[in-house]
C-alpha cells in the first residue's frame, strides 16, 4: 500500500513538474519566441496560456508595446549650407520577433543600429531643404519623409517605425548671431521703407491740404470781393441818389467826413491858407 502511494505521489509530482515546465502565460503586452536547442521554432503573439516542450524548448519574451528611442544633439547641414542642431526621437514596435532576434537579439542591440539609421536619414532628408523651409509648417511633411525612409531601412530588424519627431532644433551660436544680425538689418530696412512710405503719404496729404486751402482762400477772396463790390455798388448808388436829392447837403456831409478823418489824431497840425476851400464851412469865405 505504501509502495502504491509513493508511486502515485511520484507520478503526480512528475506530471506537475512537466506541466509547469511546459505551460507558460503570454501577457497582452508581450510576444514570445520559442527556441529549441537555440534555434527559433515558433512565435506566440496571442495572449493567454500556451505550451512548449519541457526541458527542450525555452522562451524569449519581447515587448509588444510601442517603444521609443531618442538620439543626442546632432549638427546637420541644410541645403543652403546652414547648420542646425537637432534632437530627435523615434517610436517603433517589434512586429517580427524572429527577425528581431536573429538580427539584433534585444532592444539593447537594436538601439545603436536604429540610431545610426535615424541619424543618416535625418542628414539625407534635411540636406535636401533650405534652413528656412525646415522652420516653417512644412516640417511635418519633412518628418513624414524621414519616417518613411527610416521605416524602410528598419524592416530588416523586424520592427515598424510608428513616428519620427524633432524634439528640439537650434542654431549654432555663430549662425544665431549672423541670422540675428540679418534679421535686424531686414527689420531696419523694412522700418526705413515704412517711414519713407509714411513721409511720401504725408507729403501727399500736406500737398492736398495746401491745395484745398488755396482753393478755399481763393473762393473766399472771390466771394468777399463780390460781396464787397455789390456793397460798394449799392453804397455808390445810395450816395448818388442822395447827392442827386440834395447836392449842398451832400457836399457838406463829405466835408464833415474829411474833417473827421483829418482831426482824428491828437496834436494834428495843418499848414494851409485859412481861407482855402478845405475850411469853407468854418466861417464866411
Amino acid at each position: 500500500m505504501n509502495s502504491k502511494i509513493k508511486k502515485i505521489i511520484i507520478l503526480v509530482t512528475i506530471i506537475f513538474v512537466t506541466f509547469n515546465a511546459s505551460a507558460f502565460k503570454v501577457d497582452q503586452r508581450e510576444q514570445v519566441l520559442i527556441l529549441q536547442f537555440g534555434e527559433p521554432v515558433r512565435v506566440v503573439t496571442n495572449p493567454g496560456l500556451n505550451f512548449k516542450i519541457p526541458f527542450i524548448q525555452n522562451l524569449i519574451f519581447f515587448d509588444n508595446r510601442i517603444l521609443d528611442l531618442s538620439i543626442t544633439d546632432q549638427e546637420l547641414i541644410a541645403n543652403d549650407q546652414k547648420r542646425i542642431i537637432i534632437n530627435a526621437f523615434t517610436k517603433y514596435k517589434i512586429t517580427d520577433p524572429l527577425k528581431f532576434y536573429t538580427t539584433v537579439r534585444s532592444v539593447y542591440g537594436v538601439s545603436p543600429k536604429l540610431s545610426a539609421v535615424l541619424d543618416s536619414s535625418l542628414r539625407k532628408i534635411i540636406g535636401e531643404f533650405k534652413l528656412n523651409q525646415l522652420l516653417t509648417e512644412n516640417r511635418g511633411d519633412i518628418m513624414t519623409r524621414i519616417k518613411d525612409v527610416v521605416n524602410l531601412e528598419a524592416k530588416i530588424y523586424g520592427i515598424d517605425i510608428i513616428d519620427v519627431r524633432i524634439m528640439r532644433s537650434d542654431l549654432p551660436k555663430e549662425n544665431s548671431n549672423s541670422i540675428f544680425a540679418r534679421m535686424r538689418a531686414e527689420r531696419e530696412k523694412e522700418a526705413r521703407e515704412i517711414r519713407a512710405q509714411g513721409a511720401e503719404e504725408a507729403d501727399k496729404i500736406r500737398a492736398q491740404a495746401d491745395k484745398q486751402r488755396t482753393i478755399i482762400l481763393a473762393e473766399a477772396e472771390k466771394s468777399s470781393n463780390l460781396t464787397r463790390g455789390r456793397g460798394e455798388s449799392r453804397a455808390n448808388n445810395i450816395y448818388a441818389y442822395g447827392y442827386g436829392k440834395d447836392p449842398q447837403f451832400a457836399e457838406f456831409y463829405r466835408a464833415m467826413k474829411a474833417y473827421e478823418k483829418s482831426f482824428s489824431k491828437e496834436n494834428t497840425s495843418f499848414v494851409v491858407a485859412p481861407k482855402g476851400q478845405f475850411f469853407k464851412y468854418f466861417g464866411n469865405n
